[in-house]
């Protein structure tokens, strides 16, 4: 009997939605007031959204090499295997589990169940941790409907994102025609500006919400070996998905500003967000609501696409007997990782309960960064392999994207160095499990 294994069933159009769908979550609608707070200028904080759309288009133009010459499972776990050996590979894989992809899952799940409170007050009476409740729920959920099938699944985010797309042109339209904006807060002096090193600083700090929007963009290489003809349509996916979602960013933070002025943005107390004020501003209480059912529906979609794509990091860890063997195991029916989704949505869980998933949003930037930074350097490593390459990337594009990340690093290193400490621990936890697993490969 033929063992099950994973279908190639996703068509071009469909990978497109679904960089998209990773990609757009909570970052569009709530990271314009604390990225003003660091730059206190619309200008300046447009141009961080720019700059943040260019680098992560470079670090996908850069992955996309890659993905075309090595389609498999697990995106940047299947390079590093190539470029730097299975104990980097092994360290990435378990990074994502612990602290990277779960913790997305988990501070988007969380983000959904605060923005369903607002819209259903009524949700409250689950008691003092039901915003915990219906965050655990929707990752059960979401992980049942994958486990059912990757097909179902990006069916799903297809037709949520294009809904989701539809709405943000909407409000953007709405928002330009209402004669309520005033193109004077992009020209107005603003006080408190930073200039020379302190500007240097606040673009980083800001960087880091905007990258935190943008984060997502790479989780498409996880399911190359379900995407039909992956040599051309994986680096089309990332190439057009990103400047998809670049494009909706920079319009919908102009709408923002445009609206309301940045000191107003800056004063926004925690639990609000700026995305609501300004549509509060365009249609009152009711306008408010609508547009905080749309940040429901974003974070729900946002987390199946999250949910479908990362688990097949688990299953390729798994593959090559690195973690425990169930979760190599495709599913007879479905053909999915379904054990690998259910390791993730535990383990997401726990991080929802553990209200330390704050923290580790900020963690998984500087993680992230660190594998984003070798994945481009491995582009310019990997050069001298005489593999097939159907798409080919100017050198010039990984080297300026991987001195970016080791800035990066270096920079959250010198500010946050508890942060960056933790996250380092909690990627290197997993070297035991690795030698554990490795001397029973020996032992086999």
């Amino acid at each position: 009997m033929t063992e099950p294994s994973l279908k190639r069933t996703i068509k071009p159009l469909s990978a497109i939605f679904l960089v998209v769908s990773a990609i757009v979550g909570s970052g569009v609608f709530k990271k314009v007031a604390p990225m003003t707070a660091e730059l206190h200028s619309p200008a300046l904080v447009l141009l961080c959204w720019t700059l943040a759309g260019i680098l992560s288009m470079m670090g996908a133009l850069s992955t996309a090499e890659l993905t075309s010459m090595m389609p498999g499972s697990g995106g940047e776990y299947v390079y590093f295997k190539k470029i730097y050996g299975r104990f980097f590979s092994f360290l990435y894989g378990w990074g994502n589990l612990v602290v990277m992809k779960s913790a997305t899952i988990a501070a988007l799940a969380y983000i959904f169940s605060d923005s369903l409170h607002s819209v259903i007050p009524a949700i409250h009476g689950l008691g003092g941790y039901s915003i915990q409740v219906v965050a655990s729920m929707l990752i059960i959920t979401l992980s049942f409907v994958n486990h059912r099938g990757v097909s179902f699944g990006e069916k799903l985010s297809r037709y949520f994102i294009i809904g989701i797309v539809l709405a943000i042109l909407g409000f953007v339209v709405l928002a330009v025609t209402s004669g309520k904006g005033d193109i004077s807060h992009f020209t107005a002096e603003t006080p408190n500006v930073p200039t020379g090193w302190g500007l240097f600083a606040a673009m980083f700090a800001a960087s880091l919400s905007a990258f935190w929007g943008y984060e997502g963009w790479n989780n498409i290489g996880f399911v190359g070996e379900e995407i039909k003809n992956p040599q051309r349509n994986l680096p089309l996916a990332l190439g057009v998905g990103t400047l998809v979602v670049m494009t909706l960013y920079l319009l919908i933070n102009t709408v923002y500003l445009y609206i309301l002025p940045a000191i107003q943005i800056e004063s926004l107390a925690k639990n609000q967000i700026a995305a609501v004020e300004t549509a509060r501003v365009l249609g009152g209480d009711q306008g408010a609501i609508l547009l905080s059912v749309l940040i429901v529906l974003t974070t729900f979609n946002c987390t199946n696409g999250t949910i479908l794509l990362s688990a097949r990091i688990i299953y390729a860890l798994a593959s090559d007997k690195l973690f425990f063997k169930r979760a190599a195991v495709i599913h007879p029916v479905y053909n999915t990782p379904s054990f690998s989704i259910m390791i993730q949505a535990a383990w997401a869980i726990v991080l929802v309960w553990s209200g330390s998933f704050d923290t580790l949003t900020d963690l998984l930037i500087f993680a992230s960064f660190l594998f984003y930074g070798a994945s481009a350097f491995g582009v310019i490593l990997f050069r001298k392999n005489k593999m097939h390459r159907p798409y080919k990337v100017p050198l010039w594009i990984p080297a300026v994207f991987s001195v970016f990340c080791l800035i990066l690093v270096t920079v959250t290193i010198y500010n946050k160095p508890v942060q960056a400490l933790i996250g380092l621990l909690l990627i290197s936890s997993g070297i035991p499990l690795y030698f554990y697993f490795n001397s029973r490969l020996k032992v086999q």
